[in-house]
């Protein structure tokens, strides 16, 4: 995946939000604002070719209030997919949350 196509179908309001992503961004309060936004400021930090049922990966962005966000989404039907967001936790990541830390 590359980054341009992930803003690209957030520009053109093509998202898909998986029903696993939904409860889950409700869970943290997190708003889907808040998510297209991370997806417009970011980056991807992780890739996942091998996913199911489309190639994913791992983004690190920015929400509305500056905070950083993680969203795992994919590409698939000319659609983008968000499976879940979440802010990272700093005793799991490092480098201002892109490398996950050493086990």
């Amino acid at each position: 995946m590359v980054i341009e196509s992930v803003k690209k179908l957030c520009i053109e309001g093509a998202i898909r939000w998986t029903d696993h992503a939904i409860v889950r961004i409700a869970q943290r309060g997190i708003s889907r604002a808040d998510v297209k936004c991370a997806l417009m400021t970011g980056g991807i930090i992780e890739q996942y070719p091998e996913d199911y049922p489309y190639p994913s990966c791992l983004m690190l962005g920015n929400t509305l209030d500056n905070s950083p966000l993680h969203v795992v989404c994919g590409i698939g039907n000319d659609e983008l997919w968000v499976i879940t967001a979440y802010f990272p936790d700093s005793t799991k990541w490092n480098d201002e949350y892109k490398n996950r830390m050493e086990k």
